[in-house]
């Protein structure tokens, strides 16, 4: 629980749990976790999740999960933060790992 340091952040991780526990039990092995939610902001907006379909069961998975209409809107609302497949995007793992600001490497959180 080190980054669900005040209520804000204990809001947030309470989304990332649940939405974790969703891509595991649906057969997910590898989930990403990046944006201002694993720095210093102590009232971050949300957090962004990468994740690895490959043997994911999609009948197990939440809908919402694949719902990226309205700027993911619906991911939001349910688990405050965004999810994104690396199927997405052809290198999503290098693009998490580069600041949009600098272009700068920057280090990323895997789950377990």
């Amino acid at each position: 629980m080190r980054y669900a340091t005040n209520e804000n952040r204990r809001r947030l991780f309470d989304g990332l749990t649940r939405a974790v526990a969703v891509l595991r039990a649906a057969g997910c092995k590898a989930i990403y976790l990046d944006g201002s939610f694993v720095g210093d902001n102590s009232r971050p907006g949300d957090f962004d999740v990468c994740w690895v379909p490959v043997g994911v069961d999609s009948t197990k998975l939440d809908p919402v999960l694949l719902d990226f209409s309205k700027k993911r809107q619906a991911q939001k609302a349910k688990y405050h933060g965004e999810f994104f497949p690396t199927t997405l995007q052809s290198d999503f793992l290098s693009y998490f790992q580069k600041d949009k600001d600098t272009g700068k490497p920057k280090g990323i959180i895997r789950l377990h």
